[in-house]
């Protein structure tokens, strides 16, 4: 047997295996006792609601993957990918469009297999626990402008990469590299003004206690704020959050309506001095330069099986491609993104404490953030007591109640600094 198809089914089986162990874990590792810390804000029968929620995600991924995995392994032995070449190439076209049909048939094929779990997903789990608002035809547009856009724009990446590899030689991997990095600042540059409002309404933040409350704090941090957008999460999702997205002139604070409704001012502005924490502790761009390195490496390695025959052997192709080598390369490198994606987390998690640290010195409210975090745990039914080797390869964010006790700790540190000093602490 082919020495890379034994490879390739060895990643696909050993990461579904791997999942599904993790999964097994973590719900056993479900506790049925409240923990103490939310005594007072978790009602008992919300409690239980949380760990059932939990469950029921959990099992609707195990069999989603129990039935992905096998159908992608038996279109791979089965010779689907040579199948789908044999369209694409029919139409005798050259190189690149012939790619992008190639490609664009395969990612139809996915996006129509995962569309009846997205189905389930929103309209009976997610209807289930009271989270789901989104309507049928808002659903819809949602799928239509994300294949559009997944056109447009996967569409150019791909044309590109393409042609850097037909015309540059050796060194295609490396003009690939920073033609996908520009690509991706672009993008991070624009997306909050023009791809994120195809999808959801921003509204400049109205005047009042909350808005003075932030502002009076970024002034206090020298924080030059070029927007503080409200975006009507409620549209789609009872579950609320808020985030920091873009650069420069185009950057902007984002706050769900679900979370300004359910929440006091301190608890806001400590949510939003974490957002700031982010960004004053480097945080985005130093996984901006993480993203750009792993892109780097990923080309690289990719340059090293782009025409392998025994890869083009493997998944039963009757001849080499560009385009096809870099679909099958994505098999091969599976379990080095799993390996980089846990790399992350791990940094995700630790920027995570520096913010929640960052917001307990400078906005000296941990009380505040700590309320905050436990009522978007209650709100959304997260999941108090997971596994930690579910948290090591999968949370981008601590558990809760790590959180919440690194919060705790620095209570009285941040009291005695304000009784020695008088004064505010900055970062």
């Amino acid at each position: 047997m082919n020495a890379y198809l034994v490879l390739i089914l060895a990643i696909m089986i050993g990461g579904y295996a791997l999942d599904l162990v993790v999964d097994t874990l973590n719900l056993r590792h479900l506790k049925t006792d409240l923990p103490e810390e939310f005594e007072g804000y978790y009602p008992p029968e919300k409690y239980r609601q949380s760990q059932l929620y939990t469950k029921e995600n959990t099992r609707f991924g195990i069999v989603r993957d129990s039935i992905l995995t096998p159908l992608t392994i038996a279109f791979l032995m089965l010779g689907g990918f040579n199948a789908v070449d044999r369209i694409a190439s029919g139409f005798g076209l050259g190189m690149i469009p012939t790619g992008l049909i190639f490609a664009g048939i395969l990612l139809a094929a996915s996006q129509l297999i995962s569309l009846p779990f997205s189905i389930y997903d929103t309209f009976v789990i997610e209807e289930k626990y009271g989270f789901n608002r989104t309507t049928w035809g808002t659903f819809i547009k949602d799928i239509l402008k994300s294949w559009v856009l997944g056109v447009l724009i996967g569409g150019l990446v791909l044309a590109v990469v393409l042609w850097i590899f037909q015309k540059a030689g050796p060194w295609a991997w490396f003009y690939c590299w920073m033609a996908v990095t520009l690509f991706q600042v672009f993008l991070m540059f624009i997306a909050p003004v023009v791809i994120m409002p195809l999808f959801n309404k921003f509204e400049p933040l109205a005047d009042g206690e909350l808005k003075d409350g932030i502002e009076a704090y970024a002034q206090s941090m020298h924080f030059k704020m070029k927007g503080l957008f409200t975006m009507d999460g409620s549209r789609r999702s009872t579950k609320a959050n808020a985030f920091f997205t873009g650069f420069g002139r185009f950057r902007r604070i984002v706050l769900f309506d679900t979370l300004i409704s359910k929440h006091t001012v301190e608890e806001l502005v400590s949510i939003l001095a974490h957002e700031m924490g982010h960004y004053k502790k480097w945080h985005i761009y130093k996984t901006l330069g993480m993203a750009v390195a792993t892109t780097g490496l990923m080309f690289f390695i990719l340059s090293l099986f782009i025409n392998n025959a025994g890869l083009f052997e493997a998944f039963q192709m009757e001849r080499t491609s560009i385009y096809a080598g870099l679909v099958f390369f994505g098999f091969l490198y599976a379990p080095i993104e799993r390996a980089l994606s846990v790399f992350g987390n791990m940094l995700s998690r630790r920027f995570e404490f520096e913010a929640d640290g960052f917001t307990a010195k400078t906005y000296r409210k941990s009380e505040a953030l700590i309320s905050a975090l436990k009522k978007l745990s209650v709100d959304n039914l997260s999941n108090l007591t997971p596994h930690p080797l579910k948290v090591f390869l999968d949370y981008g964010h601590p558990p809760i109640l790590e959180r919440i006790k690194a919060l705790r700790a620095t209570l009285p540190n941040v009291a005695n600094v304000e009784n020695r000093t008088g004064a505010d602490v900055s970062a």
